[in-house]
């Protein structure tokens, strides 16, 4: 594994066609960002507002039965969200799900350049080398989502695919494939919409032409590791399939 300040990579030499990302992986707050605290309470910085619950353990499962690499950060989405645009005006959020974020609240345009410059750029740019070391990769992005948020309907699906309209090649496959296990409740473009620009699939899979899937597991699934490693080994094989008989 490589280990750096924003991110690590696991299986950086697997062969595979595809790279799995994962881009809210951690809930980690670097020491130099309030002294590592972002002023809000252990509860919250557990919970979906910090980082994708369950994402890094499926990814990382994942990625092994792919045999594939995959890349994960290591910093808090709430210190500075990787999956926006650098000019997002949700980058750095002062106020996520009716929690506000004090270290946020009156973050400055210096203090975000420095979050951009030592977190999400070294990020982003580890990601593009791994997806340029072959001409054909394809990209698997994983997710996950709370089961409801707060004043809001509980979300009856357990896993989602998210795709643009500019390549929903896979995202179309995959979700017919979902639905043929039977047992599944899959959501198209929910609980979010699939597409915002500058995000990490518009960045790196729409811009240069690679095919690309993001998958959403709602997270009181994977919380475990064993709820990881059993949605690892239903995915991995349906990705494959897809894959191979889409001729892509």
């Amino acid at each position: 594994m490589t280990q750096k300040a924003a991110y690590t990579i696991s299986g950086e030499a697997r062969p595979a066609r595809w790279l799995v990302t994962c881009d809210h992986a951690r809930n980690t707050v670097p020491d130099w960002v309030n002294g590592g605290d972002l002023g809000i309470s252990p509860e919250d910085m557990a919970r979906h507002i910090a980082y994708d619950v369950g994402a890094l353990g499926l990814s990382e499962a994942l990625a092994e039965r792919l045999d594939a690499p995959m890349i994960a950060t290591d910093f808090s989405r709430l210190v500075i969200d990787p999956n926006r645009g650098e000019d997002d005006p949700t980058l750095v959020m002062k106020l996520y799900d009716g929690t506000i974020i004090p270290a946020n609240r009156h973050a400055d345009a210096a203090e975000v350049e420095k979050r951009l410059d030592r977190l999400h750029r070294p990020y982003h740019a580890a990601y593009e080398k791994l997806a340029a070391r072959r001409d054909d990769t394809v990209i698997c992005a994983i997710h996950s989502y709370t089961p409801q948020l707060r004043g809001r309907q509980p979300r009856p699906w357990q896993v989602a695919i998210l795709h643009a309209p500019a390549d929903p090649r896979l995202a179309r496959e995959m979700i017919a494939a979902l639905e043929a296990e039977g047992d599944l409740c899959v959501g198209d473009n929910q609980p979010y919409l699939g597409h915002l620009e500058g995000d990490s699939i518009d960045r790196h899979a729409l811009a240069k032409g690679r095919p690309n899937v993001l998958i959403e597991v709602r997270n009181d699934l994977i919380s475990t590791e064993e709820g990881q490693r059993e949605w690892a080994e239903r995915l991995a094989p349906i990705l494959m399939r897809v894959l191979a008989e889409s001729g892509i």
